[in-house]
């Protein structure tokens, strides 16, 4: 396992671990009481919206844009300092999504490269997935096979399987040598980096508490949809020089409507573009 805290602070050497692997895990990035705090501030909004499904997907697909603590956790700043060693110093959020497995679930993430389907121009992109529960190989935490970021998109089938947690139950229709994977567990707190092309997959929950993640998905101002689509962003570090994106600011309150609705005008975008 590749850990971030013995590469020491030179960005250099994170890149180059980066570059060789394809990711890098764990990342100390909050402590577990600041884990808990995003934690317990998701799970209140969860219970605020419990009788509005619309709404609670929405919280689902875009915390950072619904609740300030987590537009807050996209600016961290040990997260910033790895994805610029990968990206360089301007950085957009494409995405914030959450994914959970709810305890004793049998719900998994397939083989698979995160670039097939959104649609994106190029591969400036990486996803640091923050853990704020435990995410151990037992709670089904990421699998990934190093070195495979260096192969371009694989041929993916669409299983639209109900035990799978992505979009169209995509998965590699090659074989993927499991036997190479590295599993990468998390403790509350920590993230993990890894490349858009990297090949990597879940299991499912055994335990008795939810495994709740960020997937935080930064990307260059230099990348576009390939429509020329405007999908939402938000700019985290540095400049945008390019205006590919439509900029959302920083929520200025806690599940506004106006942001559901910003959120609802994107999510349809998304859609089109994924499906």
């Amino acid at each position: 396992m590749h850990q971030l805290q013995q590469l020491g602070k030179d960005q250099d050497d994170i890149a180059l671990t980066y570059n060789r692997d394809g990711f890098i895990a764990p990342i100390d990035v909050i402590s577990k009481e600041e884990a808990q705090l995003l934690r317990t501030d998701f799970e209140e909004a969860e219970l605020e919206l419990s009788g509005t499904p619309e709404k609670l997907a929405l919280l689902k697909a875009y915390p950072d844009r619904l609740l300030p603590s987590f537009d807050r956790l996209t600016r961290n700043e040990k997260l910033i300092s790895a994805a610029s060693a990968a990206l360089g110093p301007d950085l957009m959020v494409w995405s914030a999504g959450l994914f959970i497995k709810e305890k004793r679930s049998s719900k998994i993430v397939s083989w698979h490269q995160d670039l097939t389907y959104w649609g994106l121009d190029d591969v400036a992109e990486t996803t640091c997935w923050v853990a704020l529960s435990r995410a151990h190989e037992v709670s089904g935490c990421m699998k990934f096979v190093p070195g495979s970021h260096k192969t371009k998109i694989v041929p993916h089938i669409d299983t639209y399987s109900d035990d799978n947690l992505l979009s169209r139950g995509q998965e590699i229709s090659v074989d993927v040598d499991e036997n190479s994977a590295v599993v990468a567990a998390l403790d509350a707190g920590q993230a993990s980096m890894h490349h858009g092309l990297l090949f990597h997959s879940s299991g499912p929950n055994t335990t008795d508490d939810r495994r709740i993640g960020s997937a935080i998905r930064y990307i260059k101002p230099s990348m576009k949809q390939e429509t020329g689509d405007r999908s939402l962003v938000s700019l985290v570090s540095g400049v945008d020089r390019f205006g590919n994106f439509k900029i959302a600011a920083a929520p200025r309150g806690r599940l506004l409507e106006e942001d559901f609705e910003m959120c609802r005008q994107d999510k349809a975008l998304k859609q089109r573009l994924l499906y």
